[in-house]
């Protein structure tokens, strides 16, 4: 951008790029988003040392400001995690293309042939805090489903996530697409999210925000365009009457612990009553040996002395931390309630041997994931096969749950006919 335009004036100068780049990429061929994509894995990988540069440059900063150390956790990348995201981009460039799928076709008694097509949405704005990933998450996300997209991630992660732009910019150039069909934000002027959420005069079509409760009531409230919002997760998971024990053990420890800082981590345990007694000592023996703090109502402070009294705000608090909140209910119906009075629509998970106690809960749970003797830390789009997501839908409308690339696309209707009119 030139230097000598106003902030608001280079956010609506991408904002018609953006505009006029989904059209060419909307237009392109399938292989040509999937070279990019190909293309864009194979840089991450080569870039790996200069990608961990940047961001222990984000990272020192961000520990120099005083951030928390979950925050960290989301915030840093190692040789692993930049092999994970270089395997996430194969993983959507293997998704088969979802333009111009028919995903139904008729033909109603006027004789007319109609189908339904899956079309790009157009323009992305995606707002993300701290976790460089996302970049290139979202991406390729995009460039798998046709979108353009303007990005904008938190100040924290800038440096990385500018390391990681570069090279999608370059993979798009390499298959000849257009370069701006992915754009990052390079300023950490908060003034910038607001001018995004303005629309950038019609130029973005949807908001899709990825961070924490304040950046999406912000998005929420602020917004002049569609939101697809990702709202906390507010996780349970319940250990059922008939849950086996070692099962519930493996799954507790690690829907609470595998990584805390995700918004897939579990955040209240819920058990049954009739069970607590075998179930639950044992359960968090494990939590506490792994350093998991546990607040509990008086039943379960009963079985495990060493909980801290459970209040009621420990119900709706996403920690992102090791704590876990830890109720003992009557039985499914209780924890199906209280699952719909605290949770946020995202996951919850029952451990039990009761194939008929397990579908109920699935039927009666209102959340966009609902799994059966799973962790809760499989709510993630690559887990479920997408090779990555631009975050976990809890809207009811449009996509629910991991969000690839078929859920960032809409539909048009084809409708052929033979010279027919409307009597």
């Amino acid at each position: 951008m030139t230097e000598t335009l106003t902030l608001n004036e280079q956010m609506l100068e991408r904002g018609r790029c953006a505009r006029a780049a989904a059209a060419g990429l909307r237009d392109a061929p399938a292989g040509a988003r999937t070279r990019a994509l190909d293309s864009l894995a194979r840089r991450l990988t080569a870039a790996e040392a200069d990608i961990l540069a940047a961001n222990a440059r984000d990272v020192a900063a961000a520990r120099a400001n005083g951030m928390a150390e979950a925050q960290i956790d989301r915030l840093l990348l190692t040789p692993a995690r930049v092999a994970g995201m270089a395997q996430a981009v194969k993983t959507i460039a293997a998704v088969p293309d979802p333009l111009g799928v028919e995903t139904e076709r008729w033909t109603p008694a006027n004789g007319l042939d109609i189908a339904r097509v899956r079309t790009p949405i157009g323009v992305l704005g995606v707002i993300y805090e701290s976790r460089p990933n996302v970049t290139a998450d979202a991406a390729a996300l995009c460039i798998r489903s046709g979108n353009a997209a303007v990005l904008r991630c938190g100040s924290d992660c800038l440096q990385s996530s500018l390391a990681i732009a570069g090279l999608i910019a370059e993979s798009l150039a390499e298959a000849g697409l257009p370069a701006d069909a992915v754009q990052l934000v390079d300023t950490p002027d908060r003034e910038a999210v607001g001018l995004m959420l303005g629309g950038l005069d019609g130029a973005i079509d949807v908001i899709i925000p990825r961070g924490g409760k304040s950046l999406v009531a912000r998005v929420q409230a602020e917004a002049k365009t569609a939101v697809l919002s990702h709202l906390e997760g507010l996780n349970h998971t319940y250990l059922h009457e008939a849950a086996d024990l070692e099962v519930a053990r493996a799954v507790a420890l690690n829907a609470k612990m595998r990584r805390v800082s995700v918004c897939g981590a579990t955040e209240t345990l819920l058990v049954d009553r009739a069970a607590a007694e075998r179930l639950l000592p044992p359960v968090a023996a494990d939590l506490i040996a792994a350093g998991c703090e546990l607040r509990g109502d008086d039943a379960a402070r009963a079985l495990v002395p060493a909980m801290i009294p459970a209040t009621e705000a420990d119900w709706t608090t996403e920690y992102l931390a090791p704590v876990l909140a830890v109720r003992v209910v009557e039985d499914l119906d209780a924890a199906v309630a209280h699952i719909a009075r605290y949770g946020s629509g995202h996951t919850e998970a029952i451990i039990t041997t009761d194939a008929t106690s397990a579908e109920r809960f699935a039927a009666q749970v209102d959340s966009a994931i609902v799994l059966i003797n799973a962790s809760t830390q499989f709510a993630d789009g690559g887990e479920f096969g997408f090779g990555g997501e631009i975050g976990i839908s809890t809207a009811r409308l449009h996509a629910r749950g991991p969000v690839g690339a078929e859920q960032l696309t809409t539909y048009k209707y084809v409708v052929r006919g033979r010279g027919q009119t409307r009597p």
